[in-house]
């Protein structure tokens, strides 16, 4: 990126956070995710690092938090309420400790980590004891008087314990004496948040009350802290956790202070602690990026702090940040880049996928450069343009996708994405089925969808072919001796060892793994047919209430669609496919080329349901309904979703519905949960 070009998106950079930031501190208003602020800022930061004379006072990285709300008075703080720098990655971690020791070296660096609160920051003024006033951070050097609101707030003392063992005597496990003399005046600085339990019953309450529900704890903390009336502050279910003393008590480390907020009456974090290194702090990363899940508040990754005092001082802050502390962020489910290009994907049933390709960014704690953009019409409807700086989403192991566009940041030279009308693989004639959303290549030879299909054939679900990989069924399918699925079960080991990276040996394993798979279950088989709509579940479903490939081929229209689970268009999908002509000389040429086709068997002996139709209704009280599916086709009954006269029974559950009254008519057996498990025992 030139300089021209850094400086046109540094300046819309800052335009589009603080517009995110002016929503979210003074209107309360959250209209992009933490994680997409924090992208923005990130980016923002990372390209003034790179041109510093284009840092201007105006920066958001210049600057904390918002303008106050002109409903309270306004505090000025006695020292600045600083933000922190974040962090994403373990490197960028040990770039700030490297970056700390240059400053101060050759000192033993120990760390205090906490969990970094989704709430508002406070500061809190005692006076011989008393609160006496607490103030919001505001924009870090104003903040609002929220006393009143404050003192709704259980967790925070009104009046703190000042006990001989701390006045009189030496702290435990320190070295220091904490005078009454000292604790004359006192500020602690810490975060007000919403439990989740809370944030629930506030929800609630707002719907209740047919008010729009809170979108996050956060806001809903920082508008009860907020409210004129302190009445409605106390009905919210506040909470507190200090991070901080701001008054000169002679301690030494975090961990004392701690210690000491602790004793003087203060609630604290238990999940809080003192580390060695970074490699302790990593560790106490990874475990909270899990069971953070489990906590009764939010949390969004953790705060790393240089626990010896001393050091903090005099390693000071920086622009608006404090150097000896840093924000150690858990993966984004969600951050921001650019759209380079849109290219499509071409998969083994003809469909064709537009998919974004990114500037490389970090997303729930892996790298992306690719990300699905699902179908022309998702396009459109997101009004998502090549150039364009674009929110992405991935939660766990789910493929990316592109959420939306930030639009106020679109160059002037984005284009608009359609759907090519011939295919990029084959150049075939691509279509759109009447009622679908997805573009398709009508030709089914093209080498993208047969190359595809054959992968699919031979996966672990599949066939399970043993060293057949994408780069072998290249190989294969280039020298021309696969065309289908049918022509693998003819190749010979003289076929295979004159191809490049197949020596005699090599080519007999895979000789012999081919071999080997040429008897098959009948659902396995059924999976790597490739039928649409038809997974792992639906095959085993399938070759549970057919038996043989032979009853499969036969089964009517009527005995699909009334299966559990199959909808009127997916019934249509497989009956047509079992109809096509080429799919029965298919499966006609695979059992010539000597594959058996095993009968299902179900994992239970007996099929004591044999021959016995049946449909669940209502609430069962200790299995679900779709397992008690499962169950029945196990033990060799079918499922159905309606009654008719030929079914046998109806399981009712809790809130039935209006199959129990059909059941009566038609003289169907209506019995229980334990009816039937007492049937199968």
């Amino acid at each position: 990126m030139t300089r021209k070009q850094a400086k046109l998106r540094i300046e819309k950079l800052k335009k589009e956070i603080d517009k995110i930031r002016y929503a979210y501190h003074v209107l309360d208003k959250q209209i992009v995710s933490d994680a997409v602020k924090d992208s923005l800022q990130h980016d923002l930061f990372k390209l003034e690092q790179q041109y510093p004379d284009l840092v201007t006072p105006d920066s958001p990285t210049q600057r904390i938090g918002g303008t106050p709300l002109d409903k309270f008075v306004k505090v000025t703080h006695e020292t600045p309420m600083l933000s922190m720098e974040d962090v994403f990655e373990f490197d960028e971690l040990k770039d700030w400790e490297t970056r700390i020791k240059r400053i101060i070296p050759n000192k033993k660096y120990e760390y205090f980590v906490e969990q970094k609160m989704d709430g508002l920051a406070l500061s809190l003024i005692y006076k011989n004891g008393i609160l006496v006033k607490a103030a919001t951070r505001g924009d870090g050097k104003v903040g609002e008087d929220v006393t009143e609101n404050v003192k709704t707030i259980d967790s925070i003392p009104l009046k703190l314990e000042l006990r001989g063992s701390i006045i009189d005597t030496r702290h435990k496990n320190s070295n220091i004496e904490a005078r009454s003399s000292k604790l004359e005046y006192l500020e602690i600085r810490g975060e007000v948040f919403l439990p989740k339990k809370s944030f629930d019953k506030l929800n609630k309450e707002q719907k209740a009350k047919s008010q729009l529900p809170f979108a996050n704890p956060r806001n809903a903390a920082a508008g009860s802290i907020r409210q004129l009336d302190s009445k409605i502050t106390a009905s919210r279910g506040l909470d507190f956790f200090p991070y901080s003393i701001n008054t000169d008590l002679g301690l030494k480390t975090l961990e004392e202070s701690y210690e000491f907020l602790n004793k003087i009456g203060f609630k604290i974090n238990k999940n809080n602690r003192k580390v060695k290194n970074l490699d302790e702090i990593e560790e106490f990363h990874k475990y909270w990026q899990i069971e953070r899940k489990n906590l009764p508040y939010l949390t969004d990754g953790m705060v790393i702090k240089i626990d010896d005092l001393e050091l903090q001082k005099r390693l000071g802050f920086v622009g608006k940040a404090y150097r000896w502390e840093i924000a150690y962020k858990f993966p984004a489910e969600q951050a921001t880049t650019i759209i380079r290009d849109i290219v499509v994907q071409v998969g083994r049933t003809g469909a064709l996928t537009p998919v974004a390709v990114l500037d490389p960014v970090l997303v729930a704690g892996s790298t992306v450069s690719r990300a699905t953009l699902h179908n022309e019409d998702e396009v459109h409807r997101k009004d998502v343009r090549i150039g364009d700086t674009v929110i992405i989403q991935k939660a766990g192991d789910v493929i990316p996708e592109v959420v939306g566009a930030l639009r106020d940041l679109r160059p002037k030279n984005s284009h608009i994405f359609n759907m090519p009308r011939t295919c990029p693989i084959c150049g075939g004639k691509v279509i759109r089925p009447k009622g679908e959303a997805i573009h398709r290549c009508a030709d089914p030879n093209c080498s993208v969808r047969v190359r595809r299909s054959l992968g699919h054939f031979v996966s672990k679900s599949a066939f399970d072919i043993e060293g057949l990989g994408p780069q072998i069924i290249n190989q294969l399918f280039d020298s021309g001796l696969i065309k289908s699925p049918v022509d693998l079960f003819k190749i010979t080991q003289g076929d295979l060892q004159p191809l490049e990276r197949f020596a005699e040996k090599s080519s007999e394993n895979l000789y012999n793994s081919i071999q080997a798979s040429k008897e098959i279950a009948l659902d396995r088989f059924i999976y790597a047919l490739g039928i649409r709509s038809i997974g792992n579940e639906m095959a085993n479903d399938l070759a549970a209430q057919f038996g043989t490939i032979d009853y499969l081929l036969k089964a009517k229209y009527e005995d699909i669609e009334r299966m559990y689970g199959v909808a009127e268009k997916t019934a249509h999908a497989i009956y047509d496919w079992l109809r096509d002509k080429k799919n029965i000389e298919l499966i006609k040429n695979l059992q010539e080329a000597g594959i058996k086709i095993l009968p299902y068997k179900s994992p239970v002996k007996a099929n004591k349901l044999e021959g016995k139709s049946f449909v669940v209704t209502g609430t069962l009280p200790n299995i679900s309904r779709d397992d008690m599916h499962k169950k029945i086709i196990q033990y060799g009954g079918d499922v159905h979703t309606s009654v008719t006269s030929k079914t046998n029974y109806l399981i009712a559950g809790e809130n039935p519905g209006s199959k129990i009254e059909k059941a009566k008519r038609f003289g169907v057996k209506i019995i229980n949960e334990n009816e039937l498990l007492r049937m199968i025992k």
